[in-house]
């Protein structure tokens, strides 16, 4: 009776461990969140908790100082992973493919691929790691059809100029977690609205790259500079607009 009792309340605190709560929208301030140091890093706990179509969504930022030692390879289970350069120069070591890639670059790690991420510039190397737990099991048939593991140079993309500024597109394409993930960059050289207040079933995140934006998230308007992270949940009416009178850039991410 005593192994039963255990085994119940041990099964009970995994199962309370594992329904993440529902992340709220709003705004995430980079300069809000607490900064953990060593061995030559830093890191930033941003967001943790779950969406509308993700049982858990993490995103985190880290630095590794210039000469820092990668970490071992590793590999995700379940969480699939992409991960975004804010700054510096990284060597990814994906699956057996390598790549150095710079700022505003972007890597897709599909579960199950080992994985490595190396400073190898002369300055500190940050970026953001978002991690994305699907409510069903990843489908990693999917995945290869669609390509499976993806870098993407920053360097090779193309800068599409509009009414406002420009836009440069990254991905759009299933995932192993995500039966579509669209991507891309928004620059606005004025003051304001890149659009009119709108909704859509997708969940979006913007980050902000550069700049001061403002964000309408149903009643209510946010802030955010070069660093920050809104999140938009699913039907909530949304929009950016630049603050300022001269150009800001955003990158939006949206999943289904």
């Amino acid at each position: 009776m005593k192994r039963l009792i255990l085994f119940t309340l041990v099964l009970f605190a995994t199962q309370l461990k594992a329904q993440q709560t529902p992340i709220p929208s709003g705004v995430f301030h980079w300069a809000d969140v607490p900064v953990t140091k060593n061995d030559g890093r830093e890191g930033r706990k941003i967001i943790q908790g779950s969406t509308a179509e993700l049982a858990y969504l993490d995103i985190h930022a880290t630095t590794q100082l210039k000469g820092a030692a990668p970490r071992p390879p590793h590999a995700q289970t379940e969480t699939e992973e992409f991960i975004f350069i804010k700054e510096g120069t990284a060597k990814f070591t994906i699956g057996q493919n390598s790549q150095v890639l710079g700022t505003g670059s972007l890597v897709l790690i599909p579960p199950h691929e080992m994985q490595a991420i190396q400073n190898v510039g002369d300055t500190p190397l940050t970026y953001y790691v978002f991690g994305l737990r699907a409510k069903q099991p990843a489908d990693m048939e999917r995945s290869a059809k669609a390509g499976g593991i993806l870098f993407i140079n920053a360097d090779t993309l193309k800068y599409n100029t509009t009414k406002l500024g420009g836009r440069i597109n990254y991905l759009n394409r299933p995932t192993a977690t995500l039966s579509n993930l669209e991507m891309h960059m928004t620059e606005l050289k004025g003051k304001g609205p890149a659009h009119a207040p709108h909704t859509h079933v997708d969940t979006e995140l913007t980050l902000v790259l550069e700049g001061e934006t403002e964000m309408i998230i149903k009643d209510k308007t946010y802030k955010a500079v070069a660093g920050d992270i809104y999140l938009m949940n699913s039907n909530e009416l949304h929009g950016i607009s630049n603050s300022q009178d001269k150009p800001c850039k955003y990158l939006a991410i949206r999943w289904k």
